[in-house]
């Protein structure tokens, strides 16, 4: 082919490759802003329609439903909303609409409640897969990339590993960021970081953007760099009635026999307590105060998440009473979000606070953003405090 055959061709083809609502041709911070009027690929309708001024409008065309509605902690969380999902407006045409906000801009999880059954938007690209099932996420832009976005800085490598366990009896997989530049002829320390009831190793990278905002925070010199370790926290069935008894257990099993041992088999990293940092959300967070905790023969630092127990002084007695916890331990994190810290579930936190206060144990305690139990909170926290914050004494 000619350059000027060449030529040509790039010009037809240019405009088909201009950004466009859900387009996915980039990894755009506004993916759901409508800027050439085209619906998504194999869509009916743009849902969600994110403007530049926050407002968001959702579009379901259900011609025979009764009621459809806006479900979702996060979404609901931002709208001031409460539990009490939104209803939609029904046209002569058939589809349903919502329009809400304006927004801050974040990212949101939320569902369709349609005449009662809970659903993924069927028009919105970005789905969420977990444990659960599937819903979608709402990307409400500011004026550039946030914090969590891919931006024009070096990337760290995102590499999966399946291996086999003998702990849980099948194929698992786990998740390991090395940073940008990563040397085999230096060692790093490593965080291992879990999610929390229905999360999978993925959500971190996807919900989380754990991977784009150690990338900026090392960009920007903010981080010391490291490698972050995810892997499946999922041990027990979710409802198995003995989930809580047989949990701890078994997930510690399983970071000993071959989590940890797959880490320093394949990456140039610390073999020390202070070189392993331990991490979660929910229940993992709780995953790291409990196994955490008792394992300081393989963890120094620890970030606990929106998590606690409220009867931490029993709980964790052992830890508590420890008189040498505060030469063993480096640094100790626990965090939740604003709105969470107003309800039950924040009471936990404050109970393993206070419970650490009494016994005097080295901590940052922090509540912070504008979130609730969800990944507009663990995301601030894990980028505004705890990785900013680990190895560096």
């Amino acid at each position: 082919m000619t350059f000027r055959a060449c030529f040509a061709v790039a010009c037809l083809l240019s405009p088909l490759v201009a950004r466009s609502q859900q387009a996915n041709v980039n990894l755009d911070y506004n993916p759901q802003k409508n800027t050439e009027n085209l619906v998504p690929f194999s869509a009916r309708l743009n849902s969600p329609d994110v403007r530049d001024d926050r407002t968001v409008t959702f579009r379901l065309r259900a011609p025979a439903a009764k009621e459809v509605q806006l479900s979702g902690v996060a979404v609901l969380t931002a709208l001031g909303a409460g539990n009490k999902p939104v209803a939609f407006t029904k046209g002569d045409d058939g589809v349903w609409t919502l329009t809400v906000g304006p927004l801050k801009p974040d990212m949101y999880q939320y569902h369709l409640v349609v005449d009662g059954v809970e659903m993924a938007d069927p028009n919105n690209t970005v789905a969420g897969n977990t444990a659960m099932p599937p819903y979608s996420t709402l990307v409400v832009h500011g004026d550039g990339p946030a914090y969590y976005d891919a931006r024009n800085v070096p990337h760290g490598l995102v590499t999966r590993h399946v291996y086999h366990s003998d702990v849980t009896k099948g194929e698992r997989e786990l998740y390991v960021y090395s940073p940008p530049g990563y040397d085999r002829r230096k060692t790093y320390p490593v965080l291992y970081l879990v999610g929390g009831s229905g999360d999978l190793a993925q959500n971190w990278i996807y919900d989380g953007r754990a991977n784009f905002m150690l990338d900026n925070l090392l960009a920007e010199g903010k981080a010391v760099p490291m490698l972050i370790a995810i892997p499946n926290n999922q041990v027990v069935h979710r409802n198995n009635p003995k989930h809580t008894e047989l949990t701890f257990d078994v997930f510690e099993a399983e970071l000993r026999k071959h989590v940890i041992p797959l880490i320093e088999s394949e990456y140039s990293v610390r073999k020390d307590p202070r070189g392993r940092a331990l991490s979660g959300l929910s229940m993992g967070g709780r995953h790291t105060m409990f196994i955490g905790f008792r394992s300081l023969d393989l963890f120094a630092s620890f970030g606990i998440l929106s998590a606690g127990d409220v009867d931490a002084e029993k709980a964790v007695a052992k830890f508590l009473n420890d008189p040498q916890v505060n030469k063993k331990v480096d640094y100790l994190f626990l965090g939740q979000g604003t709105e969470e810290a107003k309800g039950q579930m924040g009471a936990r936190c404050v109970a393993l606070h206070q419970a650490l206060l009494n016994h005097k144990i080295d901590h940052e305690y922090y509540v912070g953003g504008y979130g609730g139990h969800d990944w507009a909170t663990w995301r601030h926290l894990l980028y505004f405090r705890f990785l900013p914050n680990l190895w560096r004494k």
